[in-house]
């Protein structure tokens, strides 16, 4: 892949701090430490773990800490009274090198429990069993292939990391179909994510994995299909040091009671099983040549006035958020007609069963405040796409494509073209590893759709509106 060489200026930019009772804390190396196990982990009070910057493991979304493993260790953490010390590594052949050499005192990246890992480390029992599966687009017509069948792999070419278990599982593959799986090694990029999204974007046309890690991302990738099993279920788990027997018998202990409890099942619920958000859309009322938007234009008619603000292009962002429906609840558990995520709905004292007047009026006024924000951006449009930039995806990423951009001889102060272009670098780890970005990998393709397609359809919905 080509590398690109970056000059760096420095201009001041806003920066965004964000606190919480857990530290991130990128990884970098230090010296091995004497640790004993539990005893140490109890006295020291931390808990440090190894995790992946991936949609099951660790993520930022609108400002907030998420990742299905994530969740897990936080729980456990928070009833030991120890604090959760995330470090995240950028490749899995890392880990266990890490691990050993005590920089952490657990492995949490969606690790699939294999024979080899098992001689390296101590497993947990498993938290999830999940078989590998291909990534490939969905067909759009007669002409475009499409595999419903492992044997049909037979000289495709498939985009894999090298050396990793999903390499190590074609490899077999090959022999139990008895022809050849043209693989295409990758060691430019970190994790299958990336690979997810290179997929997506039609620059490979394969790639394989764990399928807990597909039913995350598809929530983001519309065009992609994982129907299709290369594999067997396998074990995933959490691993620790030879050396530490009473971690990890300390954590199955726990884990075999939280597994069973209730709270267990909506985590997992919550990251892998499909949002009921996606199928409201044929059930939005839009009847624009007779001069309705939706059920509730008297709501964002009254709002947007009281704010001086567009009520077509408010509307414009229900529709994007929850097709008109006040009841939506999607992934991260935001919800309501304009997508509350918890921790920002209680701010502004809106709640999922809240009316939707006053979803709506505390909506706007987080525009507004988003708005405020972004002050310094000299034009009123390009202001306004800052504004709903940062209301989907949180001011910290928005905040570390402006640097990128700035690094790139971008203008960090325009969204088109600038910007945006950026933001859908922040989940490629050449740049969401640059030292300039403070809060990891980001899904930029939801928030740049997310911008243009709202003032896309309020310019479409003027058009026709009467």
């Amino acid at each position: 892949m080509r590398k690109l060489l970056f000059v760096l200026v420095v201009i001041p930019l806003t920066v965004l701090l964000f606190t919480a009772c857990d530290q991130i804390t990128p990884f970098t190396p230090t010296p091995v430490a004497n640790t004993s196990d539990i005893p140490y982990i109890f006295k020291n009070g931390k808990l440090t773990v190894l995790m992946e910057n991936s949609l099951n493991s660790f993520f930022i979304y609108k400002g907030r800490k998420m990742g299905f493993e994530y969740e897990i260790l936080k729980a456990f953490a928070r009833d030991k009274g120890l604090e959760l010390v995330v470090k995240t590594v950028p490749k899995q052949n890392e880990y266990i090198d890490l691990l050993n050499r005590y920089e952490g005192d657990l492995i949490a990246c969606n690790f699939v429990m294999t024979k080899s890992r098992k001689d390296k480390v101590n497993f947990s029992i498993p938290y999830f069993k999940t078989p590998q599966v291909l990534i490939q687009r969905k067909k759009e017509n007669d002409q475009d292939e499409f595999i419903d069948d492992v044997n049909d792999l037979a000289n495709h070419e498939i985009c894999i990391l090298e050396n990793s278990v999903f390499h190590e599982r074609l490899m077999h593959l090959q022999h139990e179909i008895g022809d050849t799986i043209l693989l295409q090694l990758e060691n430019d990029y970190e994790s299958q994510e990336e690979l997810m999204e290179l997929v997506a974007e039609g620059i490979v046309d394969y790639t394989v994995v764990s399928k807990n890690l597909a039913d995350i991302n598809l929530h983001f990738y519309s065009n992609l299909d994982a129907s299709v099993a290369v594999s067997f279920n396998q074990k995933i788990g959490f691993a620790a040091r030879k050396n530490n027997p009473l971690l990890i018998q300390e954590l199955n202990e726990w884990l075999k009671k939280f597994m069973r409890k209730p709270v267990f099942k909506t985590i997992k619920s919550k990251y892998f099983f499909k949002s009921e958000l996606r199928q409201q859309s044929k059930k939005a009322i839009l009847n624009l040549k007779k001069g309705i938007i939706s059920p509730y234009d008297a709501e964002f008619k009254k709002i947007a006035k009281k704010y001086h603000w567009d009520w077509i292009l408010l509307s414009s962002q229900a529709y994007h958020e929850s097709h008109f429906n006040p009841n939506a609840v999607s992934f991260g558990g935001a919800y309501g007609i304009l997508q509350f995520i918890p921790s920002t709905g209680a701010k502004y004292h809106v709640y999922p069963d809240s009316p939707v007047e006053v979803q709506i009026d505390a909506a706007m006024r987080k525009m507004k405040n988003e708005y405020h924000f972004w002050k310094g951006i000299p034009d009123t449009l390009q202001r306004m796409k800052f504004s709903h930039a940062s209301y989907n995806a949180g001011r910290g990423h928005i905040i570390d494509a402006q640097r990128l951009a700035l690094k790139n001889h971008l203008d960090p102060y325009r969204w088109d073209k600038n910007v945006e272009e950026m933001v859908l670098k922040l989940s490629h780890h050449q740049y969401y590893r640059d030292p300039v970005v403070r809060n990891g990998s980001f899904k930029g393709t939801v928030t740049y759709h997310y911008v243009k397609e709202i003032f896309k359809r309020a310019e479409d919905w003027k058009l026709i509106y009467k």
